[in-house]
């Protein structure tokens, strides 16, 4: 019985820390505009560290170890909209030369076997 419980326990975890992301995502409107999204990134940035800092805290204060002083996290100061656009630029760009590909990459390996099978 109790080797059964635990598998369940993990995956009952897993599913809410994925749905607690989905809700979260949803919530925020993550998915929206691309303005909506860089204002919820900087959003994140400004709560997210502070958050993390306060947690720290709290569990060198309920455990009594002390924790080593982390570094600064890295600003990103980088336009969201001209990442994201490259990005989908670059997939579309490697799915639409996809069907062709393998053929020039056959032909090219045929003629080297043929080359070197004299």
């Amino acid at each position: 019985m109790g080797t059964q419980v635990w598998p369940l326990m993990r995956f009952l975890i897993k599913g809410s820390v994925a749905g607690g992301a989905i809700y979260l995502v949803y919530d925020q409107e993550l998915l929206g505009p691309s303005d909506e999204s860089e204002a919820a990134l900087r959003k994140a940035e400004e709560i997210v560290p502070p958050a993390m800092y306060q947690f720290g805290q709290y569990v060198c204060q309920q455990t009594g170890l002390q924790m080593l002083q982390l570094p600064e996290p890295p600003k990103l100061n980088f336009p969201v909209r001209e990442s994201w656009n490259s990005g989908i630029i670059t997939v579309m760009l490697a799915l639409s030369m996809a069907p062709i590909k393998p053929c020039e990459y056959s032909k090219e390996g045929w003629e080297y076997l043929k080359e070197h099978a004299k």
